[in-house]
């Protein structure tokens, strides 16, 4: 059978079309504003430095941003299952604008950094709960659609969030970075309440719903995540890996994930229920997007260091060798679905991943220093693989469920792979500087060496000592890629059970 034939039926959708792309357009500037806040801020740190001064502490900007994405997305996943999308996607609106707007006031860097964090409270609804709506909007035919275009918005964002933030801190004030959320989010939360009406569900009453609300799951979760998460962000950087700090949040953070374990196996309605790792198909999917976040930290975060320290690029140009994997990514998405109608939902992904594989295998045999297209045009294929491999995945997850439970299956996914992320941040720095220690001697790490090449204090040996360990960091991008294609051809079935829409 294959994976786009139906096999159990789903309620059917009563959208009208103009209605529908007035939901649509909320949802893209809904993901706007998610998507620029990762990119906007960037270029615009030494204003805020100069401004509010903590230089030691502005990385809890990005830090505390993902730390609170990344913990609330599974509480709003359930959430939105428990009382429906609509109110979880206005209050989460409502919390980003409000940490938005405080930011814009902040008066030091801990105010904006706490601001921040209120932000990130916010961000975890937006993207969770948008990405399920575009499930709930679309059969499963045209899904593509809206895939690609949430994907638009984020390769949009990812090239024009560095410059736009740089214009206002330039021209203007680093505080308009944030008041410009405010008339974006606006927009999107009246298109919300304007047109997006959910139909009514046979469920429980809502007394008895919020009874079974999970709270103390919700807690422990957030908690569990959050010191986990701050042990790994801040390992290695804040302090060493086997410091007593380091220890205390990772005993810390194993301690509550038994506290969770326990509370969720007697919750009525858990926030992370045990089927989400049960069913073979979403245990394969969050696996293999937790090794796409993985793979990911390789071109984001070291490709521009390599652009700029080996290829001797400016900013700006190597902002372009990075980007360029956004113009094809959405591309090759929206491509996707002619080929996993033919080849299924697995096939498809493996496919793009085991080329993404050989791709990143491949760049360690780039000469020396080499030249700026050579790493561009391995980024333009790597971008066309992903995109080959993410979305038929998060499409054929999404499809294999009902409504009530695609916000807990879409939360889990991208829990998943936003956790590769951090934990790729923290492996993959600890490699490269283990590499730089290892061929510099000392205590070299990336950051430094890199500052001393800016000042020209540093020897050829330096720059060849940075492009070995990139190259060691794509070799382990390489190996998250080949690890995420054994996890589907093992793990996942070769036809996934979508359910059928009427």
């Amino acid at each position: 059978m294959d994976d786009t034939k139906p096999a159990i039926r789903e309620p059917a959708r009563h959208v009208s079309t103009n209605r529908r792309g007035a939901v649509v357009a909320a949802l893209m500037l809904a993901m706007a504003l998610a998507a620029l806040d990762a990119t906007i801020v960037s270029t615009a740190v030494p204003q805020i430095v100069g401004d509010l001064g903590g230089f030691s502490v502005f990385s809890w900007l990005f830090s505390g941003y993902l730390l609170a994405v990344t913990v609330t997305l599974p509480v709003y996943g359930k959430l939105s299952d428990t009382f429906g999308r609509k109110p979880v996607l206005i209050v989460g609106s409502a919390v980003f604008l409000l940490g938005s707007l405080l930011c814009a006031v902040a008066w030091n860097m801990g105010a904006l950094i706490a601001f921040r964090v209120v932000q990130g409270l916010g961000g975890g609804a937006l993207q969770g709960t948008v990405q399920t709506l575009a499930a709930d909007l679309y059969p499963l035919e045209e899904r593509p659609k809206i895939q690609a275009k949430l994907s638009t918005v984020w390769a949009v964002a990812a090239v024009a969030g560095p410059g736009i933030g740089g214009v206002l801190a330039a021209y203007a004030d680093w505080r308009w970075i944030f008041l410009v959320n405010l008339p974006i989010g606006a927009v999107a939360l009246w298109l919300i309440v304007r047109y997006l009406h959910e139909p009514q569900r046979a469920s429980r009453d809502t007394a008895a719903t919020r009874a079974r609300v999970d709270w103390a799951g919700a807690l422990a979760v957030f908690a569990c995540g959050g010191v986990l998460l701050t042990a790994l962000v801040q390992g290695g950087v804040a302090w060493a890996w086997l410091s007593w700090p380091s220890v205390g949040l990772f005993g810390t953070g194993l301690a509550l994930v038994a506290a969770v374990v326990l509370i969720e196996r007697r919750a009525a309605e858990p926030i992370i229920p045990g089927w989400v790792w049960r069913r073979r198909t979403i245990a394969a999917v969050n696996l293999a997007l937790g090794a796409l976040g993985l793979l990911m930290v390789a071109p984001t975060v070291f490709l521009p260091t390599y652009a700029q320290s080996v290829l001797g690029l400016t900013p700006v140009a190597a902002g372009f060798v990075l980007s360029v994997w956004t113009l094809s990514w959405p591309v090759s998405a929206a491509l996707s679905q002619h080929v996993y109608r033919r080849i299924g939902f697995r096939n498809t992904a493996m496919l793009g991943i085991g080329t993404a594989a050989l791709i990143l295998f491949a760049f360690p045999f780039l000469p020396y220093p080499g030249a700026a297209w050579q790493p561009t045009l391995l980024m333009l294929l790597l971008g066309g693989a992903l995109g080959l491999f993410q979305l038929p995945l998060i499409v054929g997850v999404q499809s294999t469920v009902g409504w009530a439970e695609r916000g807990t299956t879409t939360a889990s996914v991208l829990f998943c792979r936003q956790t590769g992320q951090t934990v790729g941040a923290a492996v993959f720095g600890a490699v490269a500087n283990g590499v730089l220690a290892a061929r510099l001697g000392g205590a070299s790490d990336l950051d430094s060496v890199t500052r001393a090449l800016d000042a020209g204090t540093a020897p050829e040996t330096t720059r060849a000592a940075i492009a070995e360990a990139v190259h060691t960091v794509y070799v382990g991008a390489g190996c998250a890629a080949a690890l995420a294609f054994v996890v589907l051809l093992l793990l996942a079935p070769r036809r996934f059970p979508v359910l059928e829409e009427q």
